[in-house]
């Protein structure tokens, strides 16, 4: 169940966003009633960007072997002909 919260209850009532951060999901806050932040536990966190630091460790390693580069033009133009055909 996703849990909004005022942000107002960080401070009042950390004790609870923890716990329920600690149980896996993340507590959104709002401030005026509209979206302000995401608190999530460090695990969750770092399963969330775990995917994107190994992707981005692989397009470094990628880089440094291979000397094409590409302007973003050409990435969009590659990937509407494999989409399109």
């Amino acid at each position: 169940m996703i849990a909004i919260r005022p942000v107002s209850d960080l401070r009042n009532k950390f004790t609870d966003i923890e716990k329920a951060v600690n149980g896996g999901e993340p507590v959104f806050l709002t401030k005026n009633g509209y979206g302000s932040m995401v608190v999530m536990s460090v695990d969750a966190y770092s399963r969330l960007n775990r995917n994107v630091e190994q992707a981005l460790d692989e397009a470094d390693d990628y880089a440094e072997l291979n000397q094409e580069r590409m302007t973003h033009e050409d990435v969009f133009e590659r990937i509407r002909r494999s989409v399109n055909g």
